[in-house]
This record gives structure tokens, sequence and C-alpha cells, in this order.
């Protein structure tokens, strides 16, 4: 039997943007958050980036792509209410 893959993070994206569309779409990441990613990506662009903060970098991207696609939900969401 063939088990079809599950996107995970669609899933827990949409069950985000249903809890409050309207709160989910005004979710920014923290200024100290941000700083802390500029700064390693920063690093990455010289190649200078441990294989630690590498590994917390791409936690970082994961973070903002879950946020991307409950933000683009609740976008969604959004639209159907208004009509």
């Amino acid at each position: 039997m063939l088990v079809q893959s599950y996107d995970i993070y669609q899933d827990f994206a949409e069950f985000i943007a249903d809890l409050s569309p309207e709160k989910l779409l005004s979710y920014y990441a923290p200024p100290k958050m941000q700083s802390r990613v500029d700064y390693l990506v920063s690093l990455k662009k010289e190649n200078k980036l441990t294989p630690e903060e590498n590994e917390e970098l791409e936690k970082y991207f994961m973070f903002e792509h879950i946020v991307r696609l409950a933000k683009a939900r609740a976008l969604k969401l959004l639209s159907k209410k208004g009509n």
C-alpha cells in the first residue's frame, strides 16, 4: 500500500491561521530575532557560519516558511469571510 506524503508544515500553518487570521497577519518577528537572523545571514554570505549557526539559521528559515504559509492561509480565510 502506497502512503501519500503529508505536509506537516502546511497543516500546522492552516491550524495557526484558523485560530485568529487578523492576529496572525499582524505578527512580525521581534527585533531581537530579526537582528540575529540578519547577523547569521551576513555570516553565511561570508562563508563564516559554524555548523551550529547554520543549523540555527535553518530553523529560523523554517519558522519563516511556516509563518508565510499561515499568513497566506489567513488572507484566504479573510477573503472568504468578506464575500
